[in-house]
């Protein structure tokens, strides 16, 4: 199940997956809202952050 290669160790490699984080919290704001005003439902939150992904990688 795991590769058996070693993992990619290094402050670049961590930098790039850092970014990718920030990229989704900025564009995606409902994952770092802490407001009651935005739906709670799972699905809604899945829809939103499929769409975003199919946007921003396969598009």
């Amino acid at each position: 199940m795991l590769p058996t290669d070693k993992p990619l160790i290094g402050k670049s490699f961590i930098q790039r997956i850092e970014r990718e984080n920030l990229t989704l919290r900025n564009r995606i704001k409902r994952l770092n809202r802490k407001t009651l005003g935005y739906p709670k439902s799972p699905e809604m939150h899945d829809k939103v952050i499929g769409t975003f992904i199919e946007r921003k990688y396969y598009i």
